[in-house]
């Protein structure tokens, strides 16, 4: 019996220890253990995977408490009903945010609080019972689930609006056909567009074709008295340009891309008239508009044509009417002057040269009509 005794007060003061860490232990997991503590209830509109008796209740990432009791809503299925209890100092407000958090390795569910503005007393009840507290409804869904849920909504959405896409599918077929049709076209646009901003081919050095005023006008008698000035002549806008007109249709030869005149068309017929005066002797009876000398009588033209023709076959063709005005503004005589000349071939070099020829008859017709008026 003597040896026994001490076995026996061996073994009890084992258990007493063992129960005293369980206690300490639990003591601990509850933050205080006996400390006085609040009773909440919180409302779960979703699932709470995961969450069990015990888990932690952490206010703004602090823990004050853990979850007591879980329990279905006899009235909603759909509703869990979990007991909370925090410490009694925690400021839990009636507008208090619920949510749940999962921590650790293994994302072991927590009850989350946070936040709250309303009086104090607005999380209490008059008649005991746990204030309760509604957490968001979309609180406890996983990844998975929303995203299941989001498919499903765009699902509704492409079944509810299916003949719109089939429409708006058809029409981008169209539109691509379309553009597969007009490529070249668009190639022509876009080459353009570069050019337009400088790039590409508008790079390119150009070609300045001049016109040759005429040398040779034998049929002048003698010197017409008076003086008279070339104004500037009009022309329609087509003509106030540097480049060669080809008509009817516009040429896409790749010279004529490049090949420009020295000045536009009325500038550049008003200097070489000028010139044909002058080099028929009439230097002292012509001069130009813009000068501001006094003179007797005007030489107002206007350009009609001044072109290369393509059809039936590629020509220079030149037209203007010519009237010599007095200085009381009165017409003194008046004539149209036209003139053509065959181009060898339908690029820039040929129409300059074609054009500078019939320019040259146009324009020796025109001195000695003038000087014979005068």
């Amino acid at each position: 019996m003597e040896t026994r005794a001490p076995y026996a007060l061996i073994g009890l003061f084992v258990t007493a220890v063992i129960a005293a860490a369980f206690g300490f232990v639990y003591w601990l997991h509850n933050s205080g253990g006996l400390t006085e503590r609040t009773v909440y209830r919180v409302h779960f509109e979703n699932t709470v995977s995961g969450l069990l008796k015990g888990a932690a209740v952490l206010f703004n990432g602090i823990r004050v408490g853990e979850v007591t009791n879980l329990q279905l809503d006899t009235n909603n299925p759909q509703v869990i009903m979990a007991t909370i209890a925090v410490d009694a100092g925690t400021p839990v407000r009636a507008d208090t945010k619920v949510g749940l958090d999962f921590q650790g390795l293994t994302g072991v569910p927590v009850v989350t609080l946070q936040g709250g503005s309303a009086p104090p007393h607005a999380a209490t009840q008059a008649s005991g019972e746990p204030f309760v507290l509604t957490a968001d409804p979309l609180v406890g869904q996983s990844m998975t689930n929303a995203a299941r849920d989001t498919l499903r909504r765009l699902d509704t959405i492409l079944a509810d609006n299916s003949e719109a896409i089939h429409s708006t599918m058809a029409n981008l077929s169209t539109f691509t056909d379309a553009l597969a049709r007009n490529s070249g076209k668009l190639d022509g646009i876009v080459a353009g567009l570069e050019r337009l901003t400088g790039g590409g081919a508008a790079n390119a050095a150009q070609v300045v074709y001049d016109s040759t005023a005429p040398t040779q006008f034998s049929a002048i008698a003698g010197a017409p008295r008076g003086q008279l000035t070339v104004a500037e002549p009009t022309a329609l806008i087509a003509l106030e340009t540097r480049k060669f007109l080809v008509r009817p249709n516009p040429s896409d030869e790749p010279t004529f891309a490049k090949a420009e005149w020295s000045d536009n068309a009325p500038k550049l017929l008003q200097t070489k008239i000028i010139q044909a005066f002058e080099n028929a002797g009439l230097s002292n009876t012509v001069s130009r508009a813009a000068d501001g000398l006094a003179a007797d009588k005007q030489l107002a033209l206007d350009i009609r044509k001044f072109q290369i023709s393509t059809m039936p076959e590629p020509v220079a063709e030149i037209e203007f009417a010519a009237k010599i005005v007095s200085d009381q503004g009165r017409i003194i005589s008046a004539k149209v002057f036209r003139a053509s000349a065959p181009a060898k071939a339908l690029n820039a070099a040929s129409a300059a040269a074609a054009l500078d020829e019939a320019f040259g008859k146009s324009a020796t017709a025109l001195v000695i009509w003038a000087a014979g008026v005068m």
